[in-house]
């Protein structure tokens, strides 16, 4: 299986929640989403993202949407004006997860538009 980043098969949205913030994973096809429910976990989540100290990544679902929704609890250092943190809003936590690299099955890859 080719390792390839994970914006090759979906966009990224976030922004903040509090003193958290939210990614939200939308997924290029329907092969995409089928592989990105069952790889894209809380837990590889919360170690791609180890730089921002989550507290805690919690994940809602979307099927029908093609959406994965993850929430980083605590990632903000308090949100807005009460962190010293460069991205106290979590605007940038959408591209971050996109780089991160997955082991993608070749046939979700032609299944999905670039």
């Amino acid at each position: 299986m080719p390792l390839v980043p994970l914006i090759r098969i979906a966009d990224a949205r976030s922004g903040d929640k509090g003193e958290g913030s939210n990614v939200g994973v939308m997924a290029r096809s329907d092969a995409a989403y089928t592989f990105l429910a069952s790889a894209l976990t809380t837990e590889v989540v919360r170690r791609h993202m180890a730089a921002i100290n989550a507290g805690g990544v919690k994940r809602y679902e979307a099927p029908s949407l093609r959406v994965l929704n993850f929430i980083l609890q605590d990632s903000l250092g308090g949100g807005g004006s009460a962190s010293l943190r460069t991205d106290a809003q979590g605007k940038t936590h959408g591209l971050a997860l996109l780089r991160l690299e997955l082991d993608v099955p070749q046939s979700v890859l032609d299944a999905t538009p670039h």
